[in-house]
């Protein structure tokens, strides 16, 4: 995506969907890869994160910290990612495995789909592996946003654990968007645990989940590119009165 992944919701049908300022939202959370580069403050990550924090959490156990990057750090931490992601990307694996060996359908096919659509709004052919590699390397910077996060979770804990962290993430995302911000979570930091952990100081026991930019969108209002399924594609109902 070129610019900010664009709203589900088509404006007109905004106002028949989302009928409450939450609706809003969480339709308006988009995956932005084109930051203008406006400062947020220290006051606003502050804000985002303390509401974040109410997520959901087996027995509160709370298993998420969050590294927060900006200005210096943050570029010092960026230009020791691309150089790692330029010479010796194969060098580099994330201590979990995000996606399955192998997709069945539907998950292929949406796959698949997010690569065309993907690419396609870049202007970069599939085949064009230099351009992708470009691409790629624009998560390193943090597609721009003055703000980075580069969230962890204790690796003793266990899957449930996962859930709860993901809960805080979506939260993370959701208070940015209440505030006018935008954000993108990144699992492509996971890979680079070994140039994190001495550069941010981060415990053996830790282990690297994400990051997520944050800031302003450089283009806002636009339609989403990423189509979801209909409610019938992933709802069984029972019980229910016809």
């Amino acid at each position: 995506m070129s610019a900010c992944e664009e709203v589900v919701i088509e404006p007109d049908a905004v106002s028949e969907i989302c009928r409450n300022p939450i609706d809003d939202v969480i339709a308006g959370r988009l995956s932005c890869r084109e930051f203008s580069g406006s400062p947020v403050s220290r006051s606003t990550v502050e804000q985002i994160l303390r509401v974040a924090r109410f997520a959901p959490s087996g027995a509160n156990i709370q298993p998420w910290h969050v590294y927060v990057l900006a200005g210096a750090v943050k570029t010092d931490v960026s230009a020791a990612l691309l150089h790692a992601f330029e010479t010796e990307s194969n060098e580099h694996v994330s201590e979990y495995q995000y996606y399955a060996s192998e997709f069945p359908e539907p998950y292929l096919g949406r796959r698949q789909e997010f690569g065309r659509l993907y690419y396609d709004s870049l202007g970069i052919a599939q085949s064009d592996a230099a351009a992708r590699s470009r691409q790629t390397a624009k998560n390193f910077t943090f597609f721009g946003a003055p703000v980075g996060l580069i969230v962890t979770i204790d690796r003793r804990l266990a899957m449930g654990s996962w859930l709860d962290l993901g809960m805080f993430i979506q939260n993370v995302m959701l208070a940015a968007v209440g505030r006018g911000l935008q954000s993108c979570p990144q699992e492509t930091f996971a890979r680079y645990h070994r140039i994190l952990r001495p550069a941010l100081s981060i415990p053996a026991e830790q282990m690297v989940a994400c990051g997520i930019s944050i800031g302003h969108p450089r283009e806002r209002g636009k339609a989403r590119l990423m189509p979801r399924a209909d409610l019938e594609a992933f709802t069984s109902f029972k019980g229910f009165d016809k």
